[in-house]
């Protein structure tokens, strides 16, 4: 399985609807065995700076972006989808 990254700013309100989603379907056992790094960007903003995105809620998958920008539940099932 492959390993996601979740950059997101705590303050953000589509990040914390994200958030909220990925909770959701992570609770799911088809998504149960995924790995997801959160990074919250204003904390850890030197490794942050090492991606390339501009807008949060951002995902990668094994250091591909594939998401960025607000995001729904559509969004993020393909997100999970691409870490299977």
């Amino acid at each position: 399985m492959k390993k996601i990254t979740y950059f997101y700013l705590q303050s953000c309100p589509y990040c914390k609807r994200a958030e909220t989603i990925l909770q959701e379907l992570l609770a799911l056992p088809e998504y149960r065995e995924i790995t997801v790094e959160k990074v919250e960007e204003s904390r850890r903003r030197d490794y942050a700076r090492q991606f390339d995105y501009y807008y949060v809620p951002c995902f990668y998958v094994d250091g591909v972006k594939v998401h960025e920008g607000e995001a729904g539940k559509e969004d993020i099932i393909k997100v999970l989808e691409s870490a299977l």
